[in-house]
């Protein structure tokens, strides 16, 4: 084993229960049984439940079970080579044979439990299909559903292989022609997401998750349902909590609304909605069940220049000048918290630098005496995909960190994109960073050791403050506890970016937004008129009456919900409730309709699911270049929209050249005969080329010369094995074990980016979340060097 690694830990299952006891037995199936054996078994039983309903007679249900059995068996056929292929090369990626994981790893992982679920239930269609009470059409739903899962994830497969055979050996990203990753974004954001988001949502994860995840879901949709007529705070939250409810019923639309929202939406939807846990209500309940703290201070750092000892000669000074980027120089906003009350927290010094956070509460508590000064201090940098959060959201893991390592911890409230873009939160961390060690004992701590934390931006963060402080010449931290960390934010593929397709907490369009909303490819939207000549007033009478409106519009779908599944045995009767719930979805109006005249998911048949891609080319918009970027933009600034059916002549005709230039296309990585399904939600505004400063080491610091990672101290990385860029941590972590650097990397199982944010959601994100502690720990309190043998 390499000094400082460890093994992965596995994390422990969920005694079945309840709800989860389906998924649990499915995911230990999944964990005990080879490829070959789940693929032969599942192959087995899918032909007996195919002859079974053929011989039923004529009846549609049967029909479309025996179809989609038939689904099953040949694409588990045909995926199984391929997942074979992966596995056996992706030894050749790990950081080391103690960590086995990357993105080829975690493909294969979700494709298996893919077809773990659909051994389960082929199973139980085999035990129960002769039984009375066996419900067909809840059960067929869950096939096609699966299968359609199944079908998509094949393609990944397949586009893996590819990325494979492209890349340099050993590499996890591309690194060659720029125009070569974007033919394959460009393929690969035109797939169906849609069946990821329905009845099959989070079926990677454990399953004590999964709950939340689906709530998360409906909440999305809902609020995004109404995002989009301008509404406002309150009025949205309440609007989408009233009008949630035919997406809890209908998957199949919940799953649709997904797909378009994370398509569609700009970044200022996704800002508007993980901001929510920003709000009063939720934040007082947060508190009520976290850790109680002593102290929890909002402070504001004045913007003025001071002094920092150099670090290899603390006779000499160099100056730290306040954040000046984009806006100008600005107080930076930071958060203190404590478990106990420390000699320094209430001095008059720091007193004066407290921010109000509206009307202050009563502590009746008796005024304990002061602990002494921590030797150690944590400065922590919270994530958010640089557009969202403050350490307000993160507040409840932050105090019971306090608790746990009885140390002060300083959370920076950094300015977020798109308003203030790279390199505006860098600077102003990177200030806080040095303003802490100048003024630690105000902090209670006298700074004998400083640990810098982060998740997932925050991560980054760590690292491009660390590397700034190096090139200052000032003192490095001792150590970084990165979890989940983002180390590449240029636009490349990696197997793990694969991932992005189905997850829903970072979807590969909101990843992409995100990432150029931070290098400041996306401008703030401040033509709204409308909301300028209504006015608060006015704000809050439209809203009002909308929200009446959206109740009288919920009654009405939970009506026409039940009536559809009253009908839905009906054939006759089908048409008429399809059009009654697509009525009150003011989403699926707004969408154009699919030339067959179905609701996509509804009425799958085998065709749709394996075929659709070759005999629907209309179906999918064809791609084309934004009028706005055919003037003077360089051709790293060039956005790849999916554009309008006149330009389908050009686009054709640009990529036949293109591709006789790069040889055969990434999608002709697809055998002959398999067809993906590909998105019906339209236009997707998602930038495919980088722009160049992406590629700036203090941005993406897995691009950082040696020289500058030299610089780094001990880095220990918390990783997720499902997570769209846990690629960024393996080639991290490989980059610095080359170059002789202390690193350790630990990766969780079965949980999403995130999971701190979820740490008191279940077992399995408590564990993952204590791992972080303990990493934190081996930074604050190093083991000592061994003592002597006796002689």
């Amino acid at each position: 084993m390499a000094p400082g690694m460890s093994r992965s830990p596995t994390v422990q299952k969920s005694q079945p229960g309840g709800n989860s006891e389906e998924a649990w037995r499915t995911s230990r199936l999944t964990h005990s049984m080879d490829l070959r054996t789940m693929t032969q078994s599942l192959v087995t039983l899918a032909e007996d439940n195919m002859a079974f309903f053929l011989s039923q007679g004529p009846g549609e249900t049967a029909r479309r079970l025996s179809s989609v059995f038939a689904g099953v068996r040949e694409q588990a056929l045909g995926l199984e080579p391929t997942l074979d292929h992966l596995l056996g090369v992706a030894h050749l990626f790990d950081l080391d044979a103690e960590t086995p994981a990357n993105g080829y790893r975690s493909l294969v992982h979700t494709a298996r439990c893919c077809l773990g679920h659909l051994l389960h239930k082929s199973r139980y269609v085999a035990s129960n299909r002769r039984s009375i009470f066996f419900r067909a059409s809840h059960n067929l739903a869950e096939l096609e559903a699966y299968l359609a899962a199944l079908t998509q994830l094949r393609a990944l497969a397949y586009y893996a292989q590819r990325l494979l055979a492209t890349n340099q050996p050993g590499a996890l990203f591309f690194d060659g022609d720029e125009g070569l990753t974007t033919d394959f974004l460009r393929e690969y954001i035109t797939l169906h997401k849609g069946c990821f988001y329905g009845r099959c949502l989070g079926f990677q994860f454990t399953p004590a998750i999964r709950p939340f995840l689906q709530t998360l879901s409906i909440g999305l949709v809902s609020f995004g349902e109404h995002y989009k007529r301008n509404e406002t705070g309150l009025g949205v939250a309440a609007s989408s909590l009233f009008t949630s409810g035919r997406f809890a019923i209908d998957p199949e639309l919940r799953g649709a609304e997904f797909e378009r929202i994370t398509q569609n939406l700009d970044v200022q939807f996704w800002k508007a909605f993980w901001n929510i846990t920003e709000m009063e209500v939720l934040s007082s309940l947060a508190k009520i069940v976290s850790t109680t703290v002593r102290v929890s201070r909002l402070l504001s750092l004045p913007p003025k220049a001071f002094e920092m000892p150099l670090s290899t000669d603390p006779k000499l000074s160099v100056t730290i000048s306040p954040p000046l980027a984009h806006t100008g120089p600005g107080p930076v906003l930071v958060r203190l918290i404590s478990y106990e009350l420390r000699e320094g927290q209430d001095s008059e010094e720091l007193s004066s630098l407290m921010k109000s956070e509206g009307p202050r509460s009563l502590d009746l508590r008796p005024r304990p005496p002061q602990a002494p000064r921590s030797p150690s201090l944590i400065i922590h940098i919270h994530g958010g995909g640089f557009v969202a959060q403050t350490s307000k959201s993160h507040e409840p893991y932050l105090k019971t960190w306090a608790q746990e390592l009885g140390v002060p911890i300083l959370s920076i409230d950094y300015s977020l994109a798109p308003e203030a873009p790279f390199p505006r939160a860098l600077e102003e961390c990177f200030y806080a960073y040095c303003w802490a060690l100048k003024h630690c004992t105000l902090l209670g701590s006298t700074g004998e050791r400083i640990c810098l934390a982060g998740d997932s931006a925050g991560g980054n963060l760590c690292f491009t403050v660390s590397l700034r402080a190096a090139a200052y010449g000032v003192r490095v931290p001792d150590g970084i506890m990165a979890a989940y960390p983002a180390t590449m934010l240029q636009s490349t593929a990696s197997p793990s970016r694969l991932l992005s397709l189905m997850d829903p907490l970072l979807p590969l369009s909101v990843l992409c937004k995100c990432v150029s909303a931070y290098a400041g490819g996306e401008i703030e939207d401040l033509s709204d008129s409308d909301q300028k000549a209504l006015g608060v007033m006015g704000l809050v009478q439209r809203d009002t009456a909308l929200l009446l409106r959206d109740l009288r519009l919920s009654a009405s779908s939970w009506l026409n919900s039940f009536l559809e599944l009253r009908h839905k045995y009906h054939p006759k009767s089908v048409p008429m409730a399809e059009s009654m719930r697509r009525s009150v979805s003011e989403a699926a109006l707004a969408q154009p309709e699919d030339p067959r005249g179905t609701d996509p998911l509804k009425s799958l048949t085998l065709h749709d699911l394996n075929l659709r891609g070759s005999t629907g080319t209309s179906d999918t918009s064809e791609l084309s270049l934004s009028a706005e970027t055919l003037g003077p933009s360089t051709p790293s600034d060039v956005n790849f929209l999916l554009g309008p059916e006149g330009a389908q002549d050009e686009v054709e005709a640009r990529d036949e050249l293109n591709s006789k230039k790069r040889g055969h296309g990434i999608s002709a990585s697809f055998p002959e005969g398999f067809h993906p399904r590909r998105s019906s939600q339209g236009a997707t505004r998602m930038p495919l080329y980088s722009s160049p400063i992406a590629k700036n080491p203090f941005m993406s610091p897995l691009l950082a010369p040696d020289s500058m990672l030299q610089s780094l101290p001990p880095v220990h990385i918390v990783a997720c094995a499902l997570d769209p860029i846990l690629d960024d941590s393996v080639m991290f972590a490989r980059r610095l074990r080359n170059l002789g650097k202390s690193v350790t990397l630990r990766v969780v199982e079965d949980l999403p980016h995130g999971f701190l944010s979820l740490a008191s959601l279940c077992q399995e994100t408590r564990q993952a979340a204590a791992l972080c502690v303990e990493r934190i720990r081996l930074i604050l309190s190093p083991p000592g060097p061994a003592p002597p043998r006796p002689v």
